[in-house]
């Protein structure tokens, strides 16, 4: 593989560049600088929260574009790029399709705040893992607040226990399995792929310049925008399908052996 055109590197989190232990490496920080004096964009591009990934990138975070909630939000140097909301009547109707669904626990994704109900400890818990920032409310229909999207987490299985709840939804909306426990429905083109999209655009940036790492369902659409797409050792069946390679898992340096392929290219 000849790396040496790459322009712009994109990696998704969860599954991707986080180990299990939810950490980014020093190796990728070292890396990182590496790619800034050759001038190669990064984009961490996940469903988590904006805050929450910034956090977890908090020493780079001016240097990097920033694809929150699914590629919902997009920000480069607290200047927003792009968000793409899902209105209030839409989320409402996807709160009322999930009134039927049991032991599941709904988040109104915003653009600086989450909102949640307070009928689960556990997952409140367990929340703070991937939003930095959220409010508990009584009733999430009334949340006042421009919203991104909904994700909705199960402890077991969102493909098994969530999704054929909500399939029925897509085409209308975007509807993606994200992780093992999570579901996210958004606006049609509140994805990462549309995303990535505006990005190259933007910077002029072509498909066989650009490097992306994925794991999961929600990785597909930007995966597919590149002549260099890598799927983790751990990924979903789906996405070692549709990229064009395959590297080691995220607790084995899988995104940090290809970015020292690239800058020994």
């Amino acid at each position: 593989m000849d790396f040496s055109q790459i322009k712009m590197v994109v990696t998704d989190m969860d599954g991707t560049l986080l180990n299990s232990n939810h950490e980014v490496s020093d190796r990728f920080f070292e890396l990182f600088h590496e790619l800034k004096k050759r001038d190669i964009l990064f984009v961490a591009a996940s469903g988590r929260q904006y805050n929450s990934i910034v956090d977890k990138l908090y020493p780079i975070k001016d240097d990097i574009v920033v694809v929150a909630e699914n590629g919902g939000y997009v920000m480069h140097k607290e200047v927003e790029l792009l968000s793409t909301l899902l209105p209030k009547d839409k989320r409402n109707g996807v709160l009322n399709v999930l009134d039927s669904v049991e032991n599941i626990h709904p988040v109104l994704c915003g653009k600086q705040n989450a909102f949640l109900t307070g009928d689960s400890d556990s997952f409140a818990d367990l929340l703070k893992q991937y939003y930095s920032a959220y409010e508990i409310v009584e009733d999430l229909t009334q949340v006042d607040a421009e919203i991104l999207k909904v994700a909705i987490y199960h402890f077991e299985s969102s493909e098994r226990f969530i999704y054929p709840a909500v399939k029925h939804l897509e085409g209308d909306l975007k509807v993606k399995v994200s992780g093992t426990n999570w579901v996210d429905i958004s606006s049609p083109n509140a994805n990462k792929g549309f995303a990535l999209q505006q990005l190259q655009t933007q910077y002029r940036i072509k498909p066989a310049e650009t490097m992306v790492f994925g794991d999961y369902n929600n990785d597909l659409e930007m995966l597919a925008l590149s002549e260099f797409s890598f799927a983790m050792e751990n990924a979903h069946p789906d996405v070692k399908q549709v990229a064009k390679y395959q590297t080691g898992s995220n607790d084995d340096f899988g995104v940090e052996r290809i970015l020292e392929a690239l800058l020994n290219a």
